[in-house]
């Protein structure tokens, strides 16, 4: 079953690149990666980095609050695992599921991991629709009125879901519905954990600092490809382009993510070679970024067997 998914997904971003690439020239598509500017790309890989390495932070503080007791480097470690299996390897198993492994290694209760890693990444997911909400006020104008109202009614329906998700403990009678018992539980926790609305402020705001290198990131890209325009008009479209390769139809967004980029930055007056080009460098970067989890899983495979042979 497992490989048929991954077969389906193989299919979705085939077929998504194959039209793509039906009206783009390749030769020029082809030519604006070879000059691509390193200098610039180098900035962008920093970036990114950056992003992952404050994700993983911001997962450390919340599972803190939670109970878990490791030290930074675990966390920094496992999130790059997940990172280089969602990046690199998105087949049978997951990103969120090798976090939740190295939990349980650990002496932790899958439940309990399960829990923290679900907050990480709804929490995560906040702050990108905090972003969009903010950028798409701020740069009023810049995209189609259409697309400003489309952005923002799911900005806003996304976070009136949060909401909702942190009073579901008053739900009282979802305890009693199997099937949405699961929901009451979740409310119960969310509700304990962010009692304080600062402490839930704080990972909103480490979210969107997140968010916000990955946008630095994707920015320096475009100027590395010959594209010299605003922060602004990538702090608009990025993040609805992040909200569409969630879902698992391709992968690792791969495809989703080309064709989301291509049709809302063609809005603007860019040229769909180049907007493809940053999306495949983009693409690269987030491989590249990933590798260092490669490294972790194979010393964390080594100790274990160590331990075995012991």
């Amino acid at each position: 079953m497992e490989h048929l998914k991954t077969a389906v997904k193989l299919v979705v971003t085939v077929v998504i690149f194959y039209f793509l690439l039906t009206f783009i020239d390749v030769g020029q598509l082809i030519a604006i990666l070879a000059k691509s500017h390193g200098g610039y790309i180098l900035i962008a890989f920093a970036a990114q980095m950056a992003s992952t390495f404050l994700a993983a932070y911001r997962w450390r503080l919340i599972m803190k609050e939670l109970g878990f007791k490791e030290k930074v480097s675990f966390y920094v470690q496992s999130y790059f695992k997940g990172t280089f299996f969602n990046q690199v390897l998105p087949g049978s198993i997951g990103g969120d599921a090798t976090r939740m492994i190295d939990l349980v290694q650990k002496g932790y209760e899958k439940k309990d991991a399960f829990y923290g890693i679900f907050v990480d990444r709804v929490v995560g997911l906040v702050g990108l629709l905090v972003l969009n909400l903010v950028s798409n006020v701020l740069f009023y104008g810049t995209f189609p009125q259409w697309l400003f109202n489309l952005i923002n009614l799911i900005t806003l329906g996304g976070i009136a879901g949060f909401i909702l998700m942190l009073n579901l403990d008053k739900f009282t009678f979802l305890a009693n519905l199997k099937g949405l018992d699961l929901f009451h539980r979740l409310g119960l926790r969310m509700a304990r954990l962010y009692h304080s609305r600062l402490l839930l402020l704080k990972h909103i705001g480490i979210s969107v600092v997140v968010h916000l290198f990955t946008v630095v990131a994707i920015y320096f890209l475009a100027l590395s490809v010959d594209v010299w325009t605003g922060l602004g008009i990538f702090l608009v479209a990025v993040p609805p382009v992040f909200l569409l390769t969630i879902v698992p139809i391709s992968l690792a967004g791969w495809g989703v993510r080309e064709g989301a980029m291509v049709g809302i930055l063609m809005l603007v007056g860019l040229a769909k070679a180049k907007i493809l080009a940053i999306s495949i460098l983009y693409g690269i970067l987030l491989i590249l970024t990933a590798l260092p989890g490669a490294w972790f899983w194979n010393r964390a495979k080594h100790t274990t067997s160590l331990k075995e042979n012991a």
